[in-house]
């Protein structure tokens, strides 16, 4: 494929206007990106696959997910150490599958982070609206605030706005175990399966476990974002496998309290069609309003605030890494004075507002998301497969425990979510579909006739294509 395109000389200039500020961020920082990237999973989303599945089949669906997750993220850590640059999972597949499934993947990438803050923002309306703020009965002026807010912030500086996501973070994790300890009394297991009508484990048998895979991915979808800030980590090589499985076990033990508590103190019933299920929960367990849904309600939105606050980070440095090798627009990829890339920021968060105050649908926006997200594991996943059997001598600072085997066993269960999304929402699956035939066209006719040969991970991809003619 790399004999199919061409590359444009440019300045020394070109890349002194596109630098991201290196250093900003240790293991630790990396972890609480990772986890807040996810933790509004936590507050909503996971449980409309109680609708689809029952409770037993969303545990099903959420341990094979946690098995996906678990499996990626050790590929992962051996992916970023190796390669660490800020297209992460674009830069992986750049270098195992060409330029194509490169930018098939990176498309895939910024599909899942561009549409994820207009799902989060719909659910952050949800629970504005149910605390009765402002008076407010529509929420767009809320999803505008959302993103005018948090934008800025990340414009402002990437280093104030990592540590700024830690401390939300570290909020939403007291309003999780407020919530925790406070439903521990109220647990009962026969409330985990008074689904109205349906009865038994899996009252709509496995095909409703399936369909429950797209919501069970919520309670970890985007952990896997953390390779995007390895141009801005002190010590990558290091650092990354760190912070990606701390960030990953961390989010393994809020998801198995939040899936057995909630409903087992409320009732599946009770919480399947829900936009703020935690709250919501709280209420049902108690018989009505208490101090306890209040605090879960007015401090977790903090989740929801962490979640869009860092995917927003997500989402700009894929398009910026897309942008700087010229597989898309360039001028998307500019940087300022504070080295943060602001027309990547601004561009997707002006689509994001539109799509959550036009849809106000979080449901049909997540299940869009997640399909971007499942179809970019598989290729992540075939990625790391493609490169240890190719490239066994690459320089690998950490290596993926049990190797192949691990990343083959996430990928066959992202094919099963691929598969999902389109069991689930046929319309999420064709509108994600639809956008990557664009993109992949807009490749075809356009950009693979000017890509950027001095661009990170086109080096990375020129280096080894050197090294296997020189082998």
């Amino acid at each position: 494929m790399a004999k199919h395109v061409e590359y444009e000389k440019v300045g020394s200039e070109y890349l002194e206007h596109r630098q991201l500020k290196r250093g900003a961020a240790g293991w630790v920082l990396l972890a609480g990106l990772g986890v807040s990237y996810v933790i509004s999973g936590d507050f909503a989303g996971w449980n409309f696959g109680l609708a689809q599945g029952g409770w037993g089949g969303l545990l099903v669906a959420t341990v094979l997910m946690a098995t996906m997750y678990t499996c990626m993220v050790f590929g992962l850590a051996e992916l970023a150490a190796a390669l660490p640059v800020a297209g992460a999972g674009y830069g992986f597949a750049r270098r195992a599958l060409g330029p194509l499934g490169g930018f098939a993947t990176g498309v895939a990438i910024l599909i899942e982070y561009a549409i994820a803050p207009a799902a989060i923002a719909v659910f952050i309306g949800g629970y504005v609206e149910t605390l009765g703020l402002f008076g407010l009965t529509n929420s767009w002026p809320v999803y505008l605030v959302c993103f005018l807010i948090f934008v800025g912030v990340h414009l402002f500086g990437v280093g104030e706005a990592l540590r700024l996501m830690f401390v939300i973070t570290g909020i939403a994790v007291v309003a999780l175990l407020a919530f925790v300890i406070g439903m521990i009394p109220r647990f009962d297991v026969d409330k985990l399966f008074d689904l109205a009508g349906n009865d038994g484990f899996l009252p709509f048998g496995f095909a409703g476990a399936l369909g429950a895979l797209v919501y069970a991915i919520w309670f970890f979808l985007a952990v896997e974002g953390v390779p995007l800030a390895a141009e801005e980590a002190r010590d990558p090589k290091r650092d990354m496998p760190r912070g990606i499985i701390g960030a990953m076990a961390a989010l393994l033990l809020f998801a198995g309290a939040i899936l057995v508590l909630a409903p087992g103190g409320a009732g599946s019933e009770a919480l399947k069609g829900s936009n703020n299920p935690l709250p919501d929960a709280v209420r049902a367990a108690y018989g009505g309003d208490n101090p306890l849904a209040q605090i879960v309600n007015y401090v977790g939105l903090a989740g929801l605030v962490a979640s869009f606050f860092s995917i927003i980070f997500a989402y700009s440095r894929q398009l910026f890494a897309l942008s700087r090798a010229g597989y898309l627009p360039r001028w998307l990829s500019r940087t300022g004075k504070r080295k943060t890339p602001y027309l990547a920021l601004i561009v997707p968060g002006a689509i994001g507002f539109v799509l959550a105050a036009v849809t106000r649908d979080g449901a049909l926006l997540i299940d869009i998301a997640v399909f971007g997200a499942a179809l970019s594991y598989v290729l992540m996943m075939v990625s790391h497969i493609v490169l240890r059997i190719r490239e066994p001598g690459l320089e690998r600072p950490y290596r993926t425990p049990g190797g192949v085997v691990t990343t083959g066993v996430a990928l066959v269960l992202a094919l099963a979510a691929v598969v999902a999304t389109f069991f689930v929402d046929k319309t999420a699956a064709g509108i994600t579909a639809g956008i990557v035939v664009v993109a992949l066209a807009y490749f075809w006719f356009y950009s693979r006739h000017h890509l950027v040969a001095a661009a990170p991970e086109e080096e990375f991809a020129a280096i080894a294509r050197a090294e296997r003619d020189l082998g």
